[in-house]
């Protein structure tokens, strides 16, 4: 029969590295290919082996095949191109010769090569391809298939001979980057591919619409998330030459050098064009002109010639720039316009599924237990950009190798990988890993989210239900909300008498979540300096919105926004933070997936503006707790601790009126006490015999009222 054609479309992440292609089901039937068969994908030029699957559900009854960035590589195709596949008959190898890439040296020796053998099993190649080994952890290796034995396509088991050459000229760059290799981006990576790889690849059709291929785009977004790895990408798909300019290195000591240099860049880009000019850091090199100083002319002169350049009287031709920059209002406003940047794509914090996304590359050849849960694990690591998963990933198997660490011996000449085969990476190494690796969205605000569960706050079940409606529900059924087109409230005050339990409530409300806990202590924000407490606030809010879903929880708030109209000297101030704590909480900007908490003692003195709906939509009261709630506050404290079998909770309870919530838990950790030190001045020495009992609780009470009662105002004669 005769060949069918495909669109090439790009792989799924788990599937890269791994030599496989996938083709609609009924695709495979026209063709007489089994699932699991190897086949021949060609265009006019080449011919690669892959292993053929039948593709995912939603992408049946197209004829695309989904191919990595490596077999697309091998084939010297591209995105969008068509190539057809046939049926083979394909040969075992009985040895591979391999040259590396991008090491020096590596993996010599037969136990090792046995090692590398047992990664590359079932996979199909043809002299010349390019092949990737997954080792343990985040590594991985790249080699050429310099000969097969037997001649044409063949296929490695575990009886093939592999056999790796030395080369002193493997380079040391990181190896090859495609759109596989990026998580949690999709809608990022379609508009970058919609601006760079349409202009350069078919340049005709912008010139039958009579209209200018846009030149330019400007990448921003928090450090990390993968501004640079998407420029990257996009230069190795597009096959097109590639400039990558970094601020220090065209900044020159002689008179108009620096400009000179730029010049040279682009000019050499236009010589070889279709060409990408990549510019990292942007900021670096052409910030605001109005806030650089006199002295800094060099800057100036370096942010005029890239606006000529860019956009001056002489066209650059088929060149496109990208630009990264993690401070894009750093930037000349010269810069931010159509002709120039002609789109502002933000490269955001990756959410839930980018997070999964993006796990699942970095353990694509990591060996995981069957108690590993991604997706678990994606939903814990809220404020985590692309390289912090990256980082959890590596410290993940650090922990595991640790374990044998002391097994192995590094003498013996050759890495021993063998014993690397057995070991695999736990959910429990991760959690361990996560100890060490912060997130880098909130790293200046980080607060762990704490481990308080509803079940440690005793009582207050309506505030309770409050809080799981305004925090978790959104997140857990975010469908039913938005088929109720209604929202969450944004903002909820718990107020009342101090150790009623707010800063509990609000711990408990961010652990049951799962959401980041961001607790701001109010006089941080405030500085001497005009403007810096405003900008603080801003700071608070937009970090945030950016580790979004999160709790901000400001303790004491009636510290942050107090009554306006007071005639202290630094009432000005006070006004400008309330005014921006405003603007931040219901201005023209809308604050997504950000649900602030405040707790205070003193409502009273707050300004009224703040306790309006829109803002704090819920004041919830939490009162001093009746009998029946200090009661379980008592059970809760004095969980774990060994009490006598006579004592009665429920008249503790009786006896403690108008006492709150932490005074509870001190008398509970006063009893223990109390009952330490008699154990310890009577000489026993048998822990059997060590209990507290209702004597000791009685003086624990005693103690408090007594405080209680001593705790009037200090006055001064």
């Amino acid at each position: 029969m005769d060949n069918l054609h495909f669109k090439v479309k790009e792989a799924e992440s788990r599937d890269t590295g791994r030599g496989i292609v996938r083709i609609d089901p009924a695709d495979m039937k026209k063709l007489d290919i089994a699932i699991g068969e190897i086949a021949l994908i060609c265009n006019e030029e080449r011919e690669v082996p892959a292993k053929v699957m039948p593709c995912y559900a939603e992408e049946r009854g197209r004829a695309i095949v989904q191919m990595d960035g490596l077999l697309r590589e091998n084939l010297g195709t591209a995105l969008d191109k068509k190539v057809y596949l046939k049926k083979t008959s394909i040969k075992t190898a009985t040895k591979i010769v391999l040259l590396p890439l991008n090491i020096r040296d590596t993996l010599q020796g037969d136990k090792n090569n046995k090692y590398l053998g047992s990664l590359l099993e079932g996979l199909a190649v043809v002299e010349g391809n390019r092949v990737r080994a997954k080792l343990f952890g985040s590594g991985q290796l790249d080699f050429k298939v310099v000969e097969t034995m037997p001649k044409g396509a063949v296929v490695m088991d575990r009886n093939t001979k592999l056999e790796v050459k030395s080369n002193k000229k493997a380079s040391k760059k990181t190896h090859r980057v495609s759109y596989e290799d990026i998580g949690g981006l999709g809608g990022q990576i379609h508009k970058i591919r919609e601006m760079i790889e349409l202009p350069l690849n078919y340049p005709q059709v912008f010139q039958h619409l009579g209209i200018e291929a846009p030149k330019g785009v400007l990448l921003s977004g928090p450090p990390g998330t993968g501004k640079t790895l998407i420029a990257r990408a996009v230069a190795n798909e597009t096959n097109c030459y590639f400039y990558s300019i970094s601020g220090p290195e065209i900044m020159g000591k002689l008179y108009g050098e620096s400009e000179e240099k730029v010049r040279k860049i682009f000019e050499t880009a236009k010589r070889n064009a279709p060409a990408i000019v990549f510019i990292d850091e942007i900021d670096s090199i052409a910030p605001k002109r109005d806030s650089i100083g006199d002295e800094k002319q060099v800057e100036r002169r370096v942010v005029a010639q890239l606006l000529a350049l860019l956009d001056g009287l002489e066209g650059r031709g088929q060149v496109i720039v990208i630009a990264a920059t993690n401070l894009p209002d750093a930037l000349d406003p010269a810069l931010r316009r159509p002709g120039r940047f002609d789109r502002e794509i933000r490269v955001p914090i990756p959410d839930r599924v980018g997070r999964e996304e993006i796990l699942n590359i970095h353990t694509g050849g990591m060996p995981l237990k069957e108690d590993v849960d991604l997706g678990k694990l994606a939903e814990v690591t809220h404020g985590f950009v692309g390289t912090d998963l990256e980082a959890l990933a590596r410290e993940a198997a650090m922990c595991t190798l640790r374990k044998i660490m002391p097994e192995i011996d590094f003498d013996a000449g050759e890495l021993p990988y063998e014993q690397l085969a057995d070991l695999k990476v736990s959910m429990e190494d991760f959690l361990e890993a996560m100890k060490d690796v912060e997130p880098s969205a909130i790293r200046e605000f980080f607060v762990e989210v704490p481990s308080v569960k509803w079940h440690q706050v005793g009582g207050l079940p309506q505030i309770k239900q409050e809080l799981q409606e305004a925090v978790e529900w959104p997140l857990k059924y975010g469908d039913l909300f938005a088929k109720a087109n209604t929202k969450a409230p944004k903002g909820i005050l718990l107020y009342g008498e101090p150790g009623t339990g707010k800063t509990l409530l609000a711990k408990a409300a961010a652990s049951e979540s799962g959401v980041n806990f961001i607790s701001v202590k109010g006089p941080s924000l405030i500085s001497k300096y005009i403007g810096e407490s405003e900008k603080a606030v801003r700071e608070v809010f937009k970090t945030a919105k950016q580790a979004a879903p999160t709790i901000l929880f400001f303790d004491e708030i009636d510290a942050v926004v107090p009554r306006r109209g007071g005639s202290s000297s630094d009432s000005a101030t006070t006004e400008r933070v309330i005014a921006q704590f405003l603007a931040e909480m219901d201005g023209v900007e809308e604050l997504n997936d950000v649900v602030v908490l405040g707790a205070t003692n003193r409502k009273d003195t707050i300004d009224p503006a703040i306790l309006r709906s829109g803002r704090f939509d819920l004041l919830l009261e939490v009162p001093a707790p009746d009998v029946k709630t200090r009661e379980q506050i008592f059970k809760i404290h004095s969980e774990g601790k060994k009490l006598r079998s006579d004592i009665s909770l429920a008249d503790l309870a009786e006896k403690t009126p108008n006492m709150v919530g932490a005074d509870i838990e001190f008398i509970c950790k006063k009893a223990a006490m109390l009952a330490i030190r008699e154990y310890i001045s009577n000489g026993k020495t048998n822990m059997e015999e060590f209990e507290v009992t209702n004597t000791h609780f009685i003086e624990a009470i005693g103690i408090v009222i007594d405080q209680k009662e001593k705790s009037v105002p200090f006055k001064v004669s």
